[in-house]
């Protein structure tokens, strides 16, 4: 029941039906209205428990599994709020490291021209020493 409130599933919000068992388990579990159906309206999710022949014990069993279905998908919804988190961090990575890449870019093609000048006049000084 803790567990139930803790995921905020009210008993006014299940639909429970008892259907006619099948399977094996003799006569008895066929005559019986034993298997479980439970639907929880605010989220659709449709649970049927027939794993005893008591009735009693499928309901418990039925909002036990209805219970762990909806902590699967409140794990989902999380991993997916870490995904998010993961991912805009990654895109943050990528971002500093194409800045990095066009400074490193813009600093070579600010040094090139003045080497490039170097050379050229050094070229310039070997020719004119050259010639005389």
């Amino acid at each position: 029941m803790e567990r139930m409130l803790k995921l905020k599933i009210y008993e006014n919000d299940l639909i429970e039906k008892f259907i006619l068992g099948s399977g094996k388990g003799g006569q008895k579990i066929n005559k019986t209205s034993s298997c479980v159906y439970l639907k929880h309206t605010p989220t659709q999710l449709e649970i049927k428990c027939q794993q005893d022949r008591s009735r009693e014990t499928n309901r418990f069993l039925a909002r036990r599994m209805l219970c762990e279905k909806m902590e699967e998908i409140h794990s989902l919804e999380e991993k997916t709020e870490k995904q998010k988190k993961f991912e805009k961090l990654r895109k943050q990575k990528e971002r500093r490291a194409r800045r990095s890449q066009k400074i490193k870019e813009l600093k070579k093609q600010s040094a090139s021209p003045k080497k490039a000048h170097a050379k050229a006049t050094e070229q310039m000084k070997n020719f004119h020493r050259n010639e005389s």
